[in-house]
């Protein structure tokens, strides 16, 4: 671990925010990709991360080109328009996972810099248009983090409360 999850030009700020809060949670890096369609600041960013904003590991870009310069692992694009099942893939402790934004995902041009093989996407219904972008980062993420038994993983059973200051939810 760790692995990276890269967000090209992401639009709304829960998304992001439970993201943050998935990676902080998996022990992913997260990768910004802007321009972003929101402010770090927003409050919607702020609530859907909660506080684990301070515990994920992000890292904003300028642009996508420099973002990728910065990754040395595998790397694997999400459209609804692949073909190869994500749970094909044999993912590596650096995978790279690379997604875009939620009104217009990523870009052939982008996609094209790829080799076929590496051109994943979650399954789903037919004639349905995708999932939300959150959803398929955790989807995505939860299985790569399966793959390798859950390394860094705590303790099962020592669930914690959804707000910081508040009591455990299993006292």
């Amino acid at each position: 671990m760790p692995f990276h999850v890269v967000l090209v030009n992401p639009e709304i700020a829960p998304n992001a925010g439970n993201i943050i809060r998935l990676c902080a949670n998996t022990g992913a890096h997260l990768h910004l990709v802007e321009p972003l369609g929101f402010s770090l600041d927003d409050k919607l960013l702020r609530r859907g991360g909660l506080d684990y904003h301070e515990l994920a590991d992000v890292t904003i870009h300028p642009d996508f080109a420099t973002a990728l310069a910065s990754l040395t692992g595998p790397t694997y694009t999400f459209s609804s328009k692949s073909t190869r099942r994500y749970d094909e893939v044999a993912f590596t402790e650096d995978a790279v996972f690379i997604f875009g934004t939620e009104r217009f995902g990523l870009g052939a041009e982008l996609i094209d810099q790829f080799p076929a093989e590496n051109q994943l996407a979650v399954p789903m219904r037919p004639d349905n248009r995708s999932l939300n972008l959150a959803n398929t980062v955790a989807v995505v993420v939860y299985e790569a983090w399966r793959q390798h038994d859950f390394a860094g993983a705590g303790q099962m059973g020592a669930r914690m409360s959804e707000t910081p200051d508040a009591p455990p939810l299993d006292p």
